[in-house]
Order: C-alpha cells, then sequence, then structure tokens
C-alpha cells in the first residue's frame, strides 16, 4: 500500500500507538490501515458415492482439479460464499452440512473454510473459471493433479472420516508455501 485510501495521502509502514504490529499509516490523516487475511469458502459436493471436482481455467494452478471454493463476498455469509462459489464454478446447487475443514495459511493471509455438501441433484457443468467438472469416487481422485494442497488434505479428513462413519471438524494450519507443484 503506497497511498491512503480515505484521503490520498502517501502513507508509512509504523507501529500504531497502542498496538503491536506495523501497520499502514496515512502521513496526512493518520488513518490507520489494517490489512487482514482473506476467507476463501467451498465446499465438498457428493453426490451418492461421488464428489465433484471443478478442473480450474485460471491462474493460479490452470488445468489442474479442485473443490469448487473462492473468496467471500463483502456482505456475504460464509455459507452464502460456499453456495456461490459452487453456482460459479460448476453450475451446481447444493445443500450444506457441517463445517468440515479450516485451514489457515499465513504465508498469503488466506484462511479456507470447507462445508460436507450434497449436489440438489447430479446437474454440472464447467462455469466461467472451470473448464471441466467431473463426479470421482475416492479411487478416482486425481491426487498428482489437485491444485491445492488444502484441497489435498481436506480429501484426505473427508475420505478417512467417511470410512469411520464419522464426521468432524478438521482445524489446521499450513505455516509455510507448499513445495512447488503442491
Amino acid at each position: 500500500m503506497n497511498y491512503c485510501s480515505h484521503c490520498g495521502a502517501p502513507v508509512h509502514y509504523a507501529i500504531p500507538d497502542g498496538d503491536n504490529r506495523e501497520r499502514h499509516i496515512c502521513t496526512a490523516c493518520d488513518t490507520i490501515h489494517y490489512l487482514n487475511p482473506k476467507i476463501v469458502a467451498g465446499c465438498i459436493p457428493v453426490w451418492e458415492d461421488k464428489l465433484l471436482l471443478c478442473r480450474r481455467a485460471i491462474e493460479p494452478r490452470h488445468g489442474l482439479w479442485t473443490l469448487p471454493a473462492g473468496f467471500m463476498e463483502q456482505g456475504e455469509t460464509l455459507s452464502d460464499a460456499a453456495r456461490r462459489e459452487t453456482r460459479e464454478e460448476a453450475n451446481a446447487e447444493v445443500e450444506l452440512d457441517e463445517l468440515h475443514t479450516v485451514i489457515t495459511l499465513p504465508h498469503v493471509s488466506h484462511v479456507q473454510m470447507l462445508f460436507r455438501a450434497r449436489l440438489t441433484a447430479p446437474v454440472f457443468s464447467p462455469g466461467v473459471e472451470t473448464l471441466e467438472t467431473q463426479l470421482f469416487r475416492e479411487e478416482e481422485i486425481p491426487w498428482d493433479e489437485l491444485a491445492f494442497e488444502t484441497m489435498r488434505r481436506t480429501l484426505r479428513h473427508f475420505f478417512a472420516d467417511r470410512r469411520r462413519g464419522l464426521f468432524q471438524l478438521h482445524v489446521e494450519d499450513i505455516p509455510q508455501a507448499p513445495p512447488k507443484g503442491g
């Protein structure tokens, strides 16, 4: 950040009085600009014993598979964001179940939150950010072609929980960037 979004003056990076972290502070109006993590909302859409994946038509990770998910918008609930992203990426409608994974990625300032979900019908097709949509059984998942480590971990938790017959909330951190390709 170079300029204040309130008045347009230059900002400097310093610790404001009473704070313990450096922030962008306007040199003219003293507005403190807080930059906070972005929420990524999505779901694990299931139909019978299969789940729906989307092949990405955009960067990052163009051409690789992922669960439908994306950035939450202002004025949106977490569940609304998960349903919207599923409609946008897979032209599919879902009924959400419980929150399944919360994964924090401090190196990119993201928190990814994915719900278990049921497709309301086996109706889906690629949205504008998607090359292809497909239902997969567990043994068919293209593990080596998954776009993100967060999705890999979410799917491993999901399938382990399903085999156990008991779903639980999984909360974890990925404190640094995974190796290239992960």
